[in-house]
C-alpha cells in the first residue's frame, strides 16, 4: 500500500507550492496562513500506465460527403466511400464498420468480390486497393498504384479473378485480383476507335461484360463513342458514335440490347443487331414545345436496366433528367414499370443509387426488389415490390445531422431502467408509412458482448431540438426526441422590439445540457441566454410554464496600489493623450437602447397540454440592461436532492430554487469575493466612465503577475460575451494582454448597436484547416484563436459599427491571421470581465472551522479563482417546500493557473463521491390521501461514505493549465501537477476507470491525458489527434468505463476507449461483416433457350490475360504495394468459423505451393534425365565401332 504524505510542497509538481500557505494554498483573504500539520492518509492507487490505451471503437451517424456506393447480393453487405478516404461498411443493425485509407484521398469507386469477403476500391490517388473482409477490422491486402495514367471506371465480373480498369487516357488495363499485378494485356484507344477518327474518344466511364458472351468487352467513352471489344480477337466487333455524351449504361440480362443515359436528358436503346443508330430515343421529362422539339433537360447521371419474372415490362430506374425550365425542384429518382412513371423528390443532391436483384448474375432475370441511394446528406432505401414504391425505416442512426449538432453529452452509468421508459415514449412519436418489409441490407452477425451496461448520448442541435440515443454495446439507436422551441412563443416577423433580429437567426440553439437520470430532470442552457428545466412523466398533462427573469449586471474597475502603478504601465490611447469619456452611440436613439429588463425570447403564458415525456416546468432567462443584451450563459449545474439550479455567465452567479420557483442568489463575481477578493477590484457606477484606466495585477501560485502568462495562452473561451463552447465545457471571460504595449480606450460593455446573437455556432459546421503548430505560434493567444475560428463578430472600440464574417468568409480568412494584433482582437483580449466557468453542487465544507459537511455550491471562474458558497436547505419535506433557502458566500478561495474546468470530489479512502439526488416519482400521478408520497433523496456526504478514514473529504480542481487537489476542511493544497505548458486543456473529467478514479485531459494539441488520483500521478499521454477544427474542441467529453466521444465530422460521431481492457474486448463486441454462404447456383437455361440465344463457348480468361499469353505489364505503368493486412494478420485476426475457413484456405494455398515446387522439381528431374540419356546415346553411337583398344 502506499502512503501519500500531505505536504504543501506536493510531491509530483513541477513548481513548488509555497510552504507558507499562500494564496495559491487556499487562503481566504490571499494573506499567507499557517501550514497544517502533516498527518499520513493511506490510499492505494490501482490504477496503473498498462491499464490505459487509446484505441478508435464505433463510428456513427451518416458518412460524411460520400462519393460512392456497392453492395454484395450475397453476403448483403454495403459499402459507402466518402471525399476524405473513409469506407463504412454495413449489415444488419451492430454490423457497422468504418476504415479509413491512409492517404485520405477521396474514394472514386468500389467494387466488391462478391461472397469473397474482400472488397476493391479506387481513390482519387489513382491506387487501387483490395480490402480482406474476413476480419472484424478490415485491413489492406494490396495496393496498386498507377503512375501515368488516372483511373476513371473499374469493372470486376462475377467469379472472376480480373479487375478491368479504365483510365482518363482512354486506356483499359486488366489488374490480377490475387497478385494485384497488372497483366500484359492492354486495350489501347486508339486500337479500340477507327483509325479514321481524328479526335480523342475522351476518359472512359463504362465497362461491362455481355451478359451473352463474356469475352465480349463494352467500353463506353465520355464522348458517346461506345465500343464492343472482342477480348479473344484483340478488335473491336462494333463501335457506335453518338452525338451527345454518355453518363451510363446498363444491359438487358439476355445481352441482346442496352440502354444509355446522356447529357440531354435522353435515354438510348440499342440492338446488338442493329448499331447503326438506337432503336428507340426517349426524353422522359422533356415536353415537345409547339416548334416540335423537345425541351432542354438536365443530364441523365446513371441508369438502371432491370427485368422482373412477374412481369413482362422491366425497370427502368434513373437519376436527373428534369427540364430545365422548373427551377427550385428538387432532385429527383425516377422509376418507369411499363407506362408507368413514378418520380421520387430526394431532400438533398443524389450521390449514386444501386438497384438490389435477388441474383448475382448478369444472364439471369433481375428480379430487382429494392433501390438504395446515397444522398448528399441522408440513405434511402426504396421498395420496389409495393406499387406505391414506400421507403424502408432505417436502422442506422443517420439523422444525427438533421438539424447541426451543437453540444453533446455521455452517459455510461446510468439507471438500467431509463433507456426502455425513453424508448417506449418515443417509439410514440415515431414516422409511419414506411415498407413492412425487412431492411434488405441484412448481412454480417452480430451479438450482444459480455461487458455490456446502459449507455445514453445526448446530442443538442441548432433547431433546439434534443436527442437522446441508446449507445449500449456500441451500436446507436434513437430513443427519444424533444424540442425545446415549443416552450416560447414563435417570433413573429413584423416583431422589430424584441426578435426582428433572430427571424433568419438560430435563437432557440442549445448550447449546454445538464442531466440528472437517477431523478430524470434534465436542464437545457440555449443560445438566446435562457435555461429551461424539464420533469420528466408517462403521462401527459395540462399545465402552465413558470418563468422566471433574472437581471444579472456586473460593472467594475480595477484598482492598482501605488507601487503597483510604477511598474505596471497604465493603458492610454494611441495618440497619448488622457482617456475622455466615449461620445454617445450615433444608434441610441433605435429601439434597442430603449430595451431594459426584457427577455430575449417570450415563453408562452398560456395553459399547454404536454404529451407523455420531458415536461417543461420552469423557464429562467436573462434580462437586457440598458439597451444591452443578455450575455450567454457559460455554466450551469443541477441538484435534484436540494431542488437547486445554480447559473453563471461573465457577469456573474444567479442561483434559482425550482421547487419554490424563486431566486436565491443574483450577484455579480466581484460581489461574491467580499473582503476576499485577491484583486482587490472596486464596482462603480453604472453611469461613470467605462473606460479602464489601469491594469489589473493577476496573482497566480507564486504571486506573480500573470499578464505574461496570460499573453501566451489566455483563460478564455469567451469572446465579448459570445458563448464559444455549446457543450458543458465552459467558456470563461477573462483577458489577455501584452504588458506595457499601448492599447487604445476599452470598452467594458457591448455597443449598444450590436445583435444579440449570430447564427448557431454549430458543431457541425466548422470546417477549419488549422495546422497544429498555430495553435501556439500563429495565434498571439488563446483567445484570439477562439475568436479567429468561432468567427465572433468584432467591433472597433471607437465605433459601433459591427462586421459580421459569414463562415465562407471566414474560411477565406484562416491564413491571413499573424502575430499582428488588430485594434479588434486587442479590445477583446483586454477583457475584463471575470466568467463562471464551471459550477458544482456538493456535500462539503464552506469554511476551515466546519466539522460537519453541509449543502454547498463550487464556484470556478476564468481568472482561476475557486469560490465556496455554503447553503442551508430545509430538510423537512414541508418546510422544504415553505420555508426559505438561505445562500451565504463566505469568501473562501482557492486559486489555480487558467480557467476552472471541473470538479471531482473523493473520500479520504480514495473513493469518488456521487452528488446527492432525489429518486424519480411522477409528478403527474394524484397521490393517494391514505399513503402520501415523499420525496426519496439519496445522499453520498463524506461523512457517511467512510467512517474508518476520519472527517474530511479531498477536492479535486482542474483547470486549463494545472490541477489541484486539496484537503477539506482545512483547504490544504496536497497535491499538484502542471498538466501542459505549451498548451491548454479544452475538456476535463474525473472519471471511474477499471473500479478506480482517474483525471481525464484532453488538450488543444491533441493529447490525451490521465493522471491518478488523488496523487495526480501521469498515467498516460498519446498525442491522439491534432485539432484541425474547433468541432473536436466543443463536442469532446469524457464518460466512466474509460469512453469517450467527439463529433468527428458534422453527420459522425465517433466513440473512442481509453482502457486497456476494453481494447482487449473489443475484437468480441465488434460484428462480423463476413459469413459463409454458399453462393446460389446459376440457372439451367435449357437446351433450346441456349441453341437459339447462341450459347457462347466457355470464356478462360486465365488464357488471355496471364503472363504466359499476355506477357508482363511495364514496371513504370503501375507499383504494387504490399498491405498490412497479410495472410499472417488475418491469421491472428480471424477466429471462429471464419478462422478456420481462413486458416484451411491457407493451408491449402500453402498445400499448392508445396505441390506447385514439387512438380517443378519433377520437371527439373525429367529434363536431366533426358539430358543425360541424350548424351549416354551419342556416346553409344559415338564408341559403337570402336575396338577395345582403340579407348
Amino acid at each position: 500500500m502506499k502512503k501519500f504524505r500531505k505536504v504543501l510542497d506536493g510531491l509530483t509538481t513541477s513548481s513548488p507550492v509555497n510552504p507558507g500557505g499562500s494564496p495559491a494554498c487556499g487562503s481566504a483573504a490571499g494573506t499567507p496562513s499557517a501550514a497544517p500539520t502533516p498527518r499520513e492518509i493511506e490510499i492505494q492507487e490501482t490504477l496503473m500506465s498498462e491499464h490505459f490505451q487509446i484505441c478508435k471503437t464505433v463510428r456513427h451517424g451518416f458518412p460524411y460527403q460520400p462519393t460512392a456506393l456497392a453492395f454484395d447480393p450475397v453476403q448483403k453487405i454495403l459499402a459507402v466511400g466518402s471525399r476524405s478516404g473513409g469506407v463504412r461498411l454495413l449489415g444488419r443493425p451492430g454490423v457497422d464498420c468504418h476504415c479509413q485509407h491512409e492517404s485520405g484521398a477521396a474514394v472514386l469507386q468500389l467494387q466488391f468480390l462478391i461472397n469473397e469477403g474482400a472488397l476493391v476500391t479506387a481513390c482519387a490517388d489513382d491506387t487501387l486497393h483490395l480490402w480482406n473482409l474476413r476480419q472484424r477490422r478490415p485491413a489492406i491486402l494490396h495496393s496498386l498504384k498507377f503512375n501515368r495514367e488516372r483511373i476513371t471506371f473499374c469493372h470486376l465480373p462475377f467469379q472472376s479473378k480480373w479487375l478491368y480498369v479504365g483510365t482518363e487516357r482512354g486506356n483499359t488495363h486488366i489488374v490480377n485480383i490475387e497478385s494485384f499485378v497488372l497483366s500484359g494485356y492492354v486495350i489501347m484507344w486508339n486500337k479500340a476507335i477507327e483509325l479514321s477518327t481524328k479526335t480523342h474518344p475522351g476518359p472512359v466511364v463504362h465497362l461491362s461484360d455481355s451478359p451473352k458472351d463474356e469475352g465480349k468487352l463494352l467500353i463506353g467513352f465520355e464522348s458517346g463513342t461506345i465500343v464492343m471489344w472482342d477480348l479473344r480477337a484483340k478488335r473491336a466487333d462494333f463501335r457506335i458514335y453518338y452525338d451527345e455524351a454518355i453518363h451510363s449504361v446498363s444491359w438487358h440480362h439476355e445481352g441482346r440490347q442496352f440502354m444509355c443515359s446522356h447529357s440531354d436528358g435522353s435515354l438510348s436503346m440499342w440492338n446488338m443487331r442493329n448499331t447503326a443508330k438506337p432503336f428507340q430515343v426517349t426524353f422522359p421529362h422533356g415536353k415537345t414545345q409547339r416548334d416540335g422539339r423537345k425541351e432542354s433537360c438536365k443530364p441523365i447521371l446513371k441508369v438502371e436496366y432491370k427485368t422482373s419474372r412477374n412481369s413482362s415490362e422491366a425497370f427502368v430506374v434513373f437519376s436527373g433528367g428534369l427540364s430545365y425550365d422548373k427551377a427550385g425542384r428538387r432532385p429527383t429518382l425516377t422509376i418507369m414499370h411499363g407506362k408507368a412513371i413514378t418520380v421520387l423528390e430526394m431532400d438533398y443532391p443524389i450521390v449514386d443509387f444501386l438497384v438490389l436483384c435477388d441474383t448475382p448474375y448478369l444472364n439471369e432475370v433481375q428480379e430487382p426488389y429494392a433501390v438504395v441511394v446515397l444522398l448528399e446528406k441522408d440513405f434511402v432505401v426504396v421498395d420496389l415490390t409495393q406499387s406505391n414504391f414506400p421507403i424502408f425505416e432505417n436502422p442506422y442512426p443517420m439523422d444525427i445531422h438533421e438539424s447541426p449538432v451543437t453540444c453533446t453529452a455521455y452517459f455510461a452509468d446510468c439507471p438500467p431502467d431509463i433507456i426502455p421508459v425513453l424508448y417506449s415514449i418515443g417509439a410514440k412519436h415515431k414516422k409511419t408509412g414506411y415498407s413492412h418489409k425487412e431492411w434488405p441490407v441484412s448481412g454480417g452477425t452480430w451479438t450482444v458482448g459480455s461487458q455490456t451496461y446502459p449507455e445514453i448520448i445526448v446530442t443538442g442541435h441548432a433547431d433546439g431540438s434534443i436527442k437522446f440515443w441508446d449507445a449500449t454495446a456500441i451500436t446507436l439507436q434513437m430513443l427519444y426526441k424533444l424540442k425545446t422551441s415549443k416552450v416560447f412563443e414563435k417570433p413573429k416577423s413584423g416583431d422589430v422590439g424584441r426578435s426582428g433580429e433572430l427571424v433568419e437567426e438560430d435563437p432557440y440553439a442549445v448550447q449546454m445540457i445538464s442531466w440528472c437520470p437517477q431523478s430524470r430532470i434534465f436542464c437545457v442552457v440555449g443560445i438566446s441566454a435562457h435555461v429551461i428545466l424539464y420533469r420528466f412523466s408517462k403521462h401527459d398533462a395540462n399545465t402552465t410554464i413558470t418563468s422566471l427573469e433574472v437581471r444579472l449586471q456586473c460593472e467594475m474597475e480595477d484598482v492598482i496600489s501605488p507601487s503597483d502603478t510604477e511598474n505596471t504601465p497604465c493603458f492610454s490611447d494611441p495618440s497619448g493623450l488622457s482617456p475622455q469619456p466615449q461620445p454617445p452611440s450615433p444608434r441610441s436613439n433605435t429601439p434597442d437602447s430603449a430595451r431594459d429588463s426584457i427577455p430575449c425570447l417570450k415563453v408562452k403564458d398560456r395553459m399547454i397540454r404536454m404529451p407523455p415525456g420531458y415536461q417543461a416546468e420552469l423557464v429562467v432567462q436573462l434580462l437586457w440592461i440598458d439597451g444591452e443584451p443578455p450575455q450567454q450563459i457559460t455554466s450551469l449545474d443541477l441538484n435534484s436532492a436540494y431542488g437547486l439550479l445554480a447559473l453563471g455567465n461573465c457577469n456573474g452567479l444567479a442561483v434559482v430554487d425550482y421547487l419554490q420557483k424563486t431566486v436565491l442568489l443574483c450577484m455579480n463575481t466581484l460581489e461574491l469575493y467580499g473582503s476576499a477578493d485577491p484583486f482587490q477590484r472596486l464596482t462603480r457606477s453604472p453611469r461613470k466612465n467605462r473606460q479602464s484606466t489601469s491594469g489589473l495585477t493577476e496573482l497566480s501560485d507564486n504571486q506573480v503577475s500573470l499578464d505574461l502568462e496570460r499573453s501566451k495562452s489566455p483563460t478564455s473561451d469567451h469572446v465579448n460575451g459570445h458563448c464559444t463552447s455549446p457543450t458543458s465545457q465552459p467558456c470563461p471571460s477573462g483577458r489577455a494582454r501584452v504588458p506595457g504595449g499601448p492599447e487604445g480606450p476599452r470598452l467594458a460593455r457591448r455597443g449598444p448597436g450590436r445583435p444579440p446573437f449570430r447564427k448557431a455556432q454549430s458543431a457541425a459546421c466548422m470546417e477549419v484547416s488549422l495546422p497544429v503548430s498555430s495553435l501556439t505560434e500563429g495565434y498571439p493567444s488563446r483567445r484570439a484563436m477562439l475568436q479567429q475560428l468561432h468567427g465572433v463578430s468584432m467591433y472597433s472600440h471607437d465605433e459601433h459599427h459591427i462586421t459580421t464574417y459569414s463562415w465562407s468568409e471566414r474560411e477565406s480568412r484562416e491564413n491571413s491571421f499573424s502575430r499582428s494584433r488588430s485594434s479588434s482582437v486587442s479590445s477583446i483580449d483586454r477583457e475584463t470581465k471575470e466568467a463562471v466557468t464551471t459550477l458544482q453542487f456538493m456535500e462539503s465544507y464552506g469554511r476551515k472551522t466546519d466539522t460537519l459537511p453541509t449543502p454547498c455550491l463550487w464556484v470556478g471562474t476564468s481568472l482561476g479563482l475557486v469560490l465556496i458558497i455554503p447553503m442551508s436547505i430545509p430538510t423537512d419535506e414541508q418546510e422544504r417546500q415553505e420555508d426559505p433557502v438561505t445562500v451565504a458566500p463566505t469568501g473562501t478561495v482557492l486559486m489555480l493557473k487558467g480557467s476552472i474546468l471541473r470538479f471531482g470530489f473523493l473520500d479520504c479512502g480514495g473513493a469518488l463521491i456521487h452528488n446527492p439526488y432525489e429518486v424519480w416519482r411522477d409528478q403527474q400521478v394524484p397521490d393517494d390521501p391514505d399513503r402520501p408520497r415523499k420525496r426519496k433523496l439519496v445522499n453520498f456526504s463524506p461523512s457517511s461514505s467512510q467512517e474508518a478514514s476520519g472527517d474530511g473529504h479531498l477536492a479535486v480542481v482542474c483547470s486549463e493549465r494545472q490541477a489541484k487537489v486539496f484537503l477539506m476542511p482545512s483547504q490544504a493544497c496536497l497535491y499538484v501537477h502542471n498538466i501542459t505548458e505549451s498548451s491548454f486543456v479544452l475538456r476535463a473529467d474525473v472519471v471511474s476507470v477499471c473500479n478506480s478514479v482517474c483525471l481525464a485531459c484532453f488538450c488543444a494539441n491533441g493529447h490525451i491525458m490521465t493522471l491518478s488520483l488523488p496523487s495526480l500521478r501521469p498515467l498516460l499521454d498519446v498525442a491522439y489527434l491534432p485539432l484541425t477544427d474547433m468541432r473536436i474542441a466543443r463536442t469532446f467529453c469524457f464518460t466512466n468505463g474509460g469512453q469517450a466521444l467527439y463529433l468527428c465530422s458534422p453527420t459522425e460521431i465517433q466513440r473512442i476507449t481509453y482502457s486497456q481492457e476494453m481494447c482487449d474486448n473489443l475484437q468480441e463486441m465488434l460484428g462480423e461483416l463476413f459469413t459463409p454462404i454458399e453462393t446460389p447456383e446459376a440457372q439451367n437455361r435449357g437446351f433450346l433457350k441456349g441453341f437459339f440465344s447462341g450459347n457462347a463457348q466457355t470464356f478462360d480468361r486465365e488464357e488471355l490475360f496471364g503472363e504466359a499469353a499476355a506477357g508482363k505489364a511495364s514496371r513504370s505503368l503501375a507499383q504494387h504495394i504490399p498491405g498490412q493486412g497479410g495472410m499472417e494478420g488475418m491469421k491472428a485476426a480471424a477466429g471462429g468459423v471464419v478462422g478456420e475457413l481462413a486458416r484451411a484456405r491457407i493451408a491449402l494455398d500453402e498445400r499448392g505451393q508445396r505441390l506447385g515446387e514439387l512438380e517443378e522439381r519433377t520437371a527439373l528431374m525429367m529434363t536431366s534425365a533426358e539430358t543425360f540419356s541424350k548424351h549416354a546415346h551419342e556416346l553409344m553411337l559415338k564408341c559403337k565401332d570402336k575396338k577395345w583398344y582403340q579407348f
